[in-house]
């Protein structure tokens, strides 16, 4: 292994606020525990929760505190734990040096990351690491979701919020796959093409459509099997309305805000069930993401998912907000990558 740098460089916040505290820093070089994989990064995935961690809508204990969690890139160490690396499940990821991996860890957007070797998701040879960084976490989100949250079947029908948007592409297509009827809402005329051009049988205008009436109408007044929404406070209570009896929301994220406190009697018209989880407390053991990851490189391999990359940024200060911006603003139809290095 050749020698490792003294710093690195990496999007980091010395306090939470608007985009301007998001700031390119030299910093020193991450601790390299026994059990960490040191990987080179190439490439770095813009997501909403890296939004919510520089709001400080999620916290972090200390500052400054380094952003994201989506890369991919190169392994140049190994772990030096004589344990870990005669672990059969490590032995079975395949991991070694000059091997590719897609990583999900916090704090992660810097050109090295030190990371324990379970964070990292060996990518299957004939993708690249490109496409495994705008594929990994929405992806693993998108199987997770479908098959733990709420388990879609051939003759669901569920809605999708924004789903123009890369998570809601990924989950239009697996949906499709499955053999469910997909409704989805998204903002443009643009938008909706795109989704219908990834399996979604009917799209709502939100701003143009009353939501809650169309989805109605399209199911005959019975409504939805489950709603997947990632929009939060603005469409939260207008869920309750569209699930049939025995109905499931799953809310996965917050890009118009939090949801308020809720109570559980709301449930009770119609015996529904309400969960707000995250694919990590899904994806925990090595059998778990051996599992998922093995399943989202072969629909990703196989053609099944394709992996839409709306624009790439340089690793800059300005790039890294500038891809906030982009991403928060509603500008987006798929995934935003920033380049670190070939």
């Amino acid at each position: 292994m050749s020698k490792l740098p003294d710093t690195i460089e990496a999007f980091a916040i010395r306090k939470p606020g608007g985009f301007e505290v998001l700031e390119k820093m030299t910093l020193p070089f991450p601790k390299v525990e026994p059990g960490h994989l040191v990987v080179k990064v190439e490439w770095i995935g813009v997501n909403f929760i890296d939004t919510y961690y520089r709001q400080g809508l999620y916290p972090y204990p200390s500052f400054p505190a380094i952003l994201g969690k989506e890369t991919s890139g190169e392994i140049v160490a190994l772990p030096t734990d004589p344990q870990v690396l005669n672990d059969p499940s490590f032995v079975k990821m395949g991991y070694k040096v000059g091997g590719k991996v897609a990583v999900d860890c916090l704090g992660t957007h810097s050109n090295y990351i030190s990371i324990p070797w379970l964070k990292a998701y060996p990518i299957t040879e004939g993708i690249s690491t490109r496409i495994a960084a705008a594929a990994l976490i929405q992806g693993l989100t998108a199987l997770t979701f479908f098959q733990d949250s709420y388990t879609v079947k051939k003759g669901d029908t569920i809605l999708i919020h924004t789903v123009a948007g890369g998570l809601g592409l990924i989950m239009c297509q697996l949906a499709k796959h499955i053999g469910a009827t997909v409704i989805g809402t998204t903002s443009t005329k643009e938008k909706a093409e795109l989704a219908k051009k990834h399996g979604a049988d009917h799209v709502i205008l939100y701003k143009d459509e009353d939501t809650v009436k169309r989805v109605l109408e399209i199911t005959n007044g019975v409504g939805v099997d489950a709603v997947y929404d990632g929009v939060g406070k603005d469409t939260f209570d207008s869920n309750f309305e569209m699930l049939k009896r025995k109905g499931t929301l799953v809310s996965v994220g917050n890009a118009s805000g939090a949801v308020p406190p809720v109570s559980p009697l709301k449930l009770l018209p119609k015996n529904l069930k309400l969960l707000r989880p995250t694919m990590n407390n899904y994806v925990v053991t090595p059998d778990e993401v051996y599992h998922f990851s093995s399943e989202l490189w072969s629909l990703v391999s196989s053609g099944v998912l394709k992996i839409n990359i709306w624009k790439e940024y340089p690793f800059t200060q300005e790039g890294a907000q500038e891809a906030q911006r982009d991403l928060t603003g509603g500008k987006s139809v798929g995934k935003l990558l920033i380049k670190v290095q070939d």
